[in-house]
């Protein structure tokens, strides 16, 4: 049982956490909304945009979620023509994902938007707290 001082810094912490996250979601989901997409479009677009010529299965894998949850956005993305997919060279039954241009610069303005945000918190806050921040999102990433 947690104490219940303790326990309620903790829940602070929660409400600290839900806040910053809808303040880092806001202005991309906002672009993403005039297109008819959501954030799962965006978390695509994001890592095809890190790993051009990622599989599909790679890409499940990274995201963490069924084909079934993959197949509609990725369709969606493909059909909107901001990313493309093409059979491996080495197994054709393979489909590797690349952004197109207009993919690219959708995913640009998107984490623009993420970036400018985190280039300013970082700057104000000094190096030692984004280290620590840093430190804390890996170690939340890896408790589930």
């Amino acid at each position: 049982m947690i104490d219940p001082k303790r326990q309620a810094e903790l829940r602070e912490s929660i409400e600290i956490f839900f806040f910053a996250y809808r303040a880092f979601t806001t202005p991309p989901d906002r672009i993403l909304a005039e297109r008819g997409l959501g954030r799962v479009h965006h978390r695509i677009l994001y890592f095809v945009a890190r790993s051009p010529g990622i599989a599909v299965n790679a890409l499940l894998g990274v995201l963490d979620v069924s084909k079934q949850a993959l197949h509609a956005p990725l369709r969606e993305l493909v059909d909107k023509g901001l990313i493309a997919a093409t059979p491996a060279a080495h197994d054709r039954r393979v489909k590797q994902l690349t952004l197109t241009d207009a993919g690219a610069a959708l995913e640009a303005a998107l984490s623009g938007t993420q970036l400018a945000m985190l280039e300013k918190v970082f700057a104000d806050a000094g190096l030692e707290a984004e280290a620590a921040w840093r430190g804390l999102m890996e170690q939340i990433s890896r408790s589930r």
